[in-house]
């Protein structure tokens, strides 16, 4: 059932807008408590968007003023907030270093970024496969066909990584699954006269797996900005949605009006630009409403989603007792700025101490003849002199400090440079996968902990969405058929003995050909000579 306007286009009427009292009102919940918690979204924002910053690092244009006073625009990257006054120049509160009274070479070395698609990279650098756990094959291709079709139609890896890299920034991530109902229930209408008119069949069969992935391709999930994302949570049990609401300034296709300006040949005139609107959804245990400029444009009742809030929480570490999860950009931050200050700090003595200078003593038009090579001086002062002084000193201090500092990022974040295909001596000679794993065992440990996290959440969605399939009709399955289990891939790569091994013990555990040819990576087929897997559980050639 939708509304919008105060109207209903099905039976049980909707309450109208002027009823409504606000956004959450007709979803259930108190208008006074969204608008406060909308209000603490844009304080905690600054800090969220702190730590995107850090992240991303874009250049920002900012008004400076210069030497002489003349006011500016120029661009600076965002890690340079945290930055001494001493090397940018820009002194805050009025406060003036008596160090420095210019911008120093200021360098930037983003040693978050790739860290955190490093840790990605590993989490999800394949789609990890989903595999039901009915206790029937018939009833597990069906279910297998419909989770695969929505997480497909929705994005598959390229969802995952988004919502992980969104979760490795924030801390957390919301995953919303909506539907589209008239394709589902026609889906699960269509169900019901198979099973009721052909029996158990082969060919009825094929046509449920079908109907179950014309049913996924009906869902769509998304991953909600932490910046966009309201909670509302049980006051009971902080880990219980209560509803949910995202709200946010967007930019529509309409243009409005800014101000004069001064056109590009002269004259005045009115600017225009594209107007901008605040888009409120909410989603309550009665339904779900969409707001556009404080007006409410949509309406709906719960649905297949009756008495639920379609949204799955995902924290990228959890966190005891706290919605929000730990992220892995805010402990890096202190040592980032420390890094970029002394690598500011060493460019700087290496800009003013590489360049030989020279003192000369008693010999006329020194100044005037150009020091190169060839150039030679000549005098009659028996006194004159060419002394040279300056060039770059070494500073094994300024090196060990700098060096202590990436090697407390690694530690802190648990990605060595060899996972990113920096090998150094250091590590000696890798003859084996074990000996990469040996490496890496911190990044390994830390993965296999947010795959408890992350694979919560991916239950959770295909739970949702398989309680909407038994809805309608679609399935018809058990609390036990329910169950999903994640078979996550190795990160690292198996050498060929490994992957022999391995296929030959799932073999021998009755795990079908094509579903063993999936878990490694490779291309299924319709049987097992076409999957190149052969009885003995090895590839042929």
């Amino acid at each position: 059932m939708r509304s919008a306007g105060g109207r209903s286009d099905g039976e049980g009427a909707a309450r109208t807008i002027g009823a409504c009292g606000g956004p959450g009102a007709a979803a259930g919940l108190d208008p006074a408590l969204i608008d406060l918690l909308i209000r603490r979204q844009a304080e905690e924002n600054e800090e969220l968007e702190r730590w995107h910053g850090y992240y991303r690092n874009p250049a920002r244009r900012v008004g400076t003023v210069d030497a002489a006073g003349a006011s500016q625009t120029t661009r600076r990257l965002a890690q340079e907030s945290g930055l001494p006054a001493r090397v940018t120049g820009m002194h805050r509160h009025g406060l003036a270093d008596d160090r420095s009274f210019g911008r120093r070479e200021v360098v930037i070395e983003n040693d978050i970024a790739w860290r955190v698609q490093v840790m990605i990279d590993f989490l999800f650098g394949k789609m990890p496969l989903l595999v039901s756990a009915a206790g029937q094959e018939d009833t597990r291709e069906i279910v297998e066909s419909m989770i695969d079709a929505a997480w497909d139609a929705s994005g598959g890896l390229e969802t995952l990584q988004d919502a992980a890299l969104m979760a490795h920034v924030f801390g957390h991530v919301d995953l919303v699954v909506r539907v589209d109902e008239v394709a589902l229930r026609a889906a699960g209408r269509r169900a019901s006269r198979v099973r009721a008119g052909s029996g158990s069949g082969s060919s009825s069969h094929r046509a449920l797996v079908e109907l179950a992935a014309e049913a996924g391709r009906a869902f769509r999930i998304e991953a909600v900005d932490p910046r966009r994302s309201v909670p509302v949570l049980d006051p009971d049990d902080y880990r219980v949605l209560e509803g949910y609401v995202i709200h946010y300034e967007r930019e529509s296709n309409g243009v409005e009006r800014v101000g004069l300006r001064r056109g590009v040949f002269g004259g005045e005139g009115w600017g225009r630009r594209r107007a901008r609107e605040v888009y409120t959804e909410v989603f309550g245990p009665d339904g779900h409403e969409v707001w556009i400029g404080g007006e409410l444009v949509e309406r709906e009742d719960g649905g297949v989603f009756e008495g639920v809030v379609p949204v799955v929480h995902v924290q990228n570490q959890s966190q005891p007792l706290v919605y929000a999860g730990v992220g892995e950009v805010e402990p890096l931050i202190p040592l980032q700025d420390e890094l970029n200050t002394r690598l500011s700090d060493r460019a700087n003595r290496v800009t003013m101490q590489s360049f030989n200078m020279y003192l000369a003593k008693g010999i006329d038009g020194f100044d005037r003849a150009p020091v190169a090579p060839g150039t030679v001086w000549s005098t009659d002062n028996p006194d004159a002199s060419v002394e040279r002084f300056g060039g770059d000193a070494s500073s094994p201090s300024e090196d060990r400090h700098i060096e202590q500092i990436r090697s407390a990022m690694d530690k802190i974040s648990g990605v060595p440079p060899v996972a990113s295909g920096v090998v150094e001596a250091r590590i000696g000679n890798l003859t084996s996968a074990n000996a990469l794993r040996v490496t890496m065992v911190g990044l390994l440990a830390k993965t296999n902990r947010k795959r408890v996290t992350y694979g919560r959440g991916i239950r959770g969605v295909c739970a949702l969405m398989l309680e909407a399939a038994s809805r309608v009709g679609l399935l018809e399955l058990s609390s036990g058929d329910r169950e999903v289990r994640i078979e996550w891939p190795d990160p690292l790569p198996i050498d060929e003995q490994e992957l022999a091994t391995a296929v030959r013990v799932r073999r021998e555990l009755g795990v079908p050909a094509d579903r063993v040819a999936e878990s490694l990576g490779l291309v299924p087929g319709e049987g097992e000579q076409e999957t190149g897997l052969n009885e003995t559980g090895v590839t042929d050639a």
